[in-house]
């Protein structure tokens, strides 16, 4: 982790005190000290067709469950707020010099309110997010902030992909894999028969096992969908194929990988074999 690293989800046209502050990405927050979630006058309510909004929340949402401190302000507090399940509110509160932005948050089961204005929180905690429902962060409560991250905590991964090091750490496995299984008397003439592309074919496999272990939908990238049985069901697969398979991609996961995230990758894999060798309902023996 750096340090000296800080994630933000919107430009932020002020000096961070010596903080390096770049754009958020999903991949990213494994590396960062802090996540910052500023106001940017987006909904946070109706999202129902904002597939921009949707990534925001699920890289915000990956953050809170890796125990990333966050702080959040106006409608960055809003979706902190949604993410930890509190009902979005419309309608500015407020009170002599202090208001919220249009959109705020209520508070979350799991927080605390710190200052109130009428039925809104305005200033929140719960575990390490911090949220500030006001469209401008007040300076007190940034150096308060930034002078907690001299000394992080331990950090939970947000996701079994993070778990096992990311998508950097699943690409040169799966390449390793896919090497072994070409090669391989049982399973390589299955891959000959039905694979020509195996550039794309990794590439959608990647994907696959991305989004399985939790991973973002990254801007212009793959999004695995699909079903396995209807992807398999053409290619003849039976147990001695499925066997064969497991004991090579568990080879390959204990290659690359540490035992514990190794363990991650093999667990799932097995459980991915057992749903495909599974006759469907109403098959004949």
């Amino acid at each position: 982790m750096n340090s000296r690293l800080l994630l933000t989800t919107s430009p932020l046209p002020n000096l961070w005190d010596g903080w390096t502050v770049r754009p958020a990405s999903a991949d990213a927050l494994a590396h960062a000290a802090g996540l910052l979630v500023p106001h940017d006058g987006q909904p946070v309510r109706d999202v129902q067709h904002r597939p921009d909004r949707w990534a925001l929340l699920t890289l915000v949402s990956g953050a809170v469950r890796g125990g990333l401190p966050v702080l959040a302000w106006g409608t960055g507090a809003a979706l902190a707020g949604r993410v930890l399940g509190a009902a979005i509110q419309a309608g500015t509160k407020a009170e002599g010099r202090e208001s919220t932005v249009e959109e705020w948050a209520a508070l979350p089961r799991t927080a605390h309110a710190e200052r109130w204005l009428g039925s809104a929180p305005l200033l929140w905690r719960a575990g390490t997010v911090t949220a500030w429902a006001g469209g401008t962060l007040p300076d007190p409560l940034k150096l308060e902030f930034l002078t907690g991250l001299k000394t992080p905590g331990p950090r939970t991964p947000a996701t079994p992909l993070e778990s096992i090091g990311g998508e950097a750490a699943l690409r040169p496995l799966l390449a390793d894999f896919y090497a072994r299984a070409r090669a391989d008397a049982v399973l390589g003439p299955i891959f000959a028969a039905h694979v020509s592309g195996w550039e794309a074919h990794l590439e959608a496999v990647t994907a696959f096992w991305v989004t399985m272990l939790g991973g973002p939908t990254q801007a212009g990238g793959q999004h695995w969908r699909g079903n396995l049985n209807h992807i398999h069901a053409p290619l003849g697969v039976r147990g001695v194929h499925l066997a064969r398979w497991l004991a090579l991609f568990r080879a390959s996961a204990e290659a690359h990988l540490p035992s514990d995230a190794a363990q991650v990758l093999i667990s799932r894999a097995e459980a991915m074999g057992t749903r495909l060798g599974r006759k469907p309902t109403g098959a004949k023996p």
